[in-house]
């Protein structure tokens, strides 16, 4: 009796270990695969400096959540990737990109954004009187599954003006948003090289 209980016990303890061995040679879940960013070389060129590219980094900075016009609709950071790009001048740019779980949900994204984008200046001006945002439409561009561009101008009751240009893009489950921006107005907006820029952004998403 003895032996055959000890004989069980081994048996089971080889089971045991046999179970662990192959939980622990299961490969973990790989981390999802940022997609492809855009280069300094890529922003519309601004006379009397250069772009500067910061690192690809996970998540949404803490100015988008809050931002009006994209925070909402970019969601929560999860499956989420930036990059910053600045100048030695007023002038400076960001992409964010998100990767969801379907093509449906991507869509969706994209929808929310460009009703978010497009209700912009009429929110800005709800938030806040003392400025005056007028919002233009530049069209959609042929490029992945859909991206669409438009700008963005605000001015405050002292005087301050400024310039923004603000891109949605699509290519699959993958939803990027490109937004530049400086001081000034439409006049100073680099619409033409903006769209060369978000085609660009959609076409090194994959």
């Amino acid at each position: 009796m003895p032996k055959r209980t000890r004989a069980g016990a081994l048996t089971a303890l080889a089971g045991a270990a046999l179970v662990l061995g192959t939980a622990l040679a299961a490969p973990a879940e790989a981390a999802p695969k940022a997609p492809g960013f855009l280069a300094a070389a890529d922003l519309p060129p601004r006379a009397g400096t250069s772009w500067t590219a910061g690192k690809v980094t996970a998540g949404i900075p803490e100015e988008v959540k809050q931002d009006i016009c994209i925070g909402v609709g970019l969601g929560g950071g999860q499956d989420s990737w930036y990059r910053k790009f600045r100048t030695d001048l007023d002038t400076s740019a960001r992409q964010v990109s998100a990767e969801l779980p379907s093509v449906r949900l991507a869509k969706g994204r994209f929808a929310k954004l460009d009703e978010d984008i497009v209700s912009c200046a009429d929110r800005i001006e709800m938030a806040d009187p003392q400025i005056q945002a007028t919002f233009q439409d530049h069209g959609t561009l042929p490029v992945g599954d859909g991206a669409h561009v438009y700008a963005l101008r605000t001015v405050t009751a002292w005087g301050a003006s400024d310039i923004r240009l603000i891109s949605i893009g699509r290519e699959g489950r993958t939803v990027t948003v490109v937004d530049w921006g400086q001081l000034g107005g439409f006049v100073d907006a680099p619409v033409k090289a903006f769209k060369k820029t978000t085609t660009t952004a959609v076409n090194k998403l994959h």
